[in-house]
């Protein structure tokens, strides 16, 4: 009997140690109460890329959709991780009707603490929220998740901005170095009048010097309904001459490039803007977790995740891990640790990601693939760089024209 009781008796004890830990425990959770951080995703309405006509047309390499449900998918990812550092991820949308609108949008978004900053605009709108948000904000980082014009990493730079979607000079290398690979040196190239096309042209004529390319002709077409005009669309005779052995396009709309494949003069391969493609994700990646990270985003936005859905989820990523990283930096701090190119992330792509010091860009590979499937991974194997071979893709450090750095 006296055992028994002196059972009880220590029972009773460690229930009542266990009810004060657990007391305990709720009062240290409540107590640490998370600190939330905001990333505003910040589109126009009125933005051309987004027209009903040209989501319907689906041209490749373009956005089939608003960036947000990427951005939340990514949140979502880093939830349990960002609850372990006491940092709650939040994602807010931010819809422009129009540029005008930007200052009390940023007006709002400072009274909400709001310094991170997705950017899905035009380039009118982003020059102007470059330009404003670290003024209006009291600090600011900003994602660029959309454009691809080197200006952006050049000329135009800015210590805060960040790029998640590669530049155009990273696309043409990548194709570049495809078609080096593959001996396919002779290159027919064929220019739209837009100023985007010229810049895709400025950017693969740059791309042959480097990988030994040669461009035999440059011929321009345009659509048109002129009939005094026909010849500029007719591709057989855009093709005629059979002295090259591939097609490069440079149509920044898309339009002309989707009519190419199969309608050329002589059997030759289309590459650039349709055809073989350099692309930022594809939805038919079978590695590194790519299907399911494809499949994630399915789910959730009821679409295939494109490059521009990519960009914008390792955008948030690379909030969640400068977060994680240092948890109490400030947007000065997390910009300069980011900028380090020393904090690295995990893309699904293979090789590790991190931004270069010198323009903000994120390095990553490139996929080279068509509609159907992926046949290459740039840089491609052979391709050699002193420090790092992801830097083989777009502007190096001493080619940069961008001059500020932190």
């Amino acid at each position: 009997m006296a055992a028994q009781l002196r059972h009880f008796s220590l029972m009773r004890r460690l229930a009542s140690w266990a009810l004060g830990l657990g007391w305990l425990g709720a009062q240290a959770s409540l107590a640490a109460t998370p600190v939330t951080v905001t990333v505003a995703v910040i589109s126009l309405a009125d933005d051309a890329r987004y027209a009903p006509r040209r989501l319907e047309r689906a041209y490749p390499g373009h956005p089939q959709g608003r960036p947000w449900d990427a951005a939340r998918l990514a949140a979502d990812e880093a939830a349990v991780e960002m609850q372990m550092a006491g940092i709650e991820l939040k994602i807010r949308e931010v819809l422009l009707p129009d540029l005008q609108a930007l200052p009390k949008a940023l007006s709002e978004l400072k009274a909400a603490r709001v310094q991170h900053l997705l950017a899905d605009l035009p380039m009118p709108a982003m020059r102007q929220l470059v330009q404003t948000a670290p003024a209006a904000l009291g600090g600011a980082m900003v994602f660029n998740a959309g454009l691809d014009e080197d200006t952006l990493r050049g000329e135009q730079c800015a210590v805060h901005l960040l790029h998640t979607y590669p530049s155009q000079q990273m696309f043409s290398d990548a194709l570049a170095q495809y078609l080096a690979a593959r001996s396919w040196r002779k290159v027919l190239l064929l220019q739209g009048p837009q100023p985007g096309d010229q810049l895709q042209g400025d950017a693969l004529n740059r791309s042959a010097r480097r990988y030994g390319l040669k461009i035999i002709q440059t011929r321009p077409f345009k659509l048109s309904g002129d009939p005094r005009e026909r010849d500029l669309f007719n591709t057989r005779l855009l093709t005629a001459d059979r002295d090259h052995e591939v097609v490069a396009v440079m149509d920044s709309q898309g339009e002309f490039a989707r009519t190419l494949p199969y309608a050329t003069q002589w059997p030759r391969p289309v590459a650039g803007a349709n055809g073989l493609m350099a692309q930022v994700w594809h939805p038919q990646w079978e590695r590194n977790g790519g299907p399911q990270l494809s499949r994630r985003f399915q789910k959730l936005a009821k679409r295939p995740m494109q490059g521009h859905d990519w960009a914008a989820w390792i955008a948030v990523k690379a909030v969640a891990a400068v977060l994680v990283d240092e948890p109490k930096a400030s947007i000065a701090q997390q910009l300069k640790r980011l900028r380090s190119g020393t904090l690295y992330l995990d893309g699904f792509k293979g090789p590790r990601l991190s931004f270069r010091p010198w323009d903000g860009q994120l390095r990553q590979p490139l996929f080279l693939g068509h509609g159907d499937g992926v046949v290459g991974l740039a840089p491609l194997e052979g391709v050699l760089h002193p420090t790092e071979v992801l830097d083989t893709l777009g502007m190096d450090e001493k080619e940069s024209a961008c001059r500020q750095r932190l």
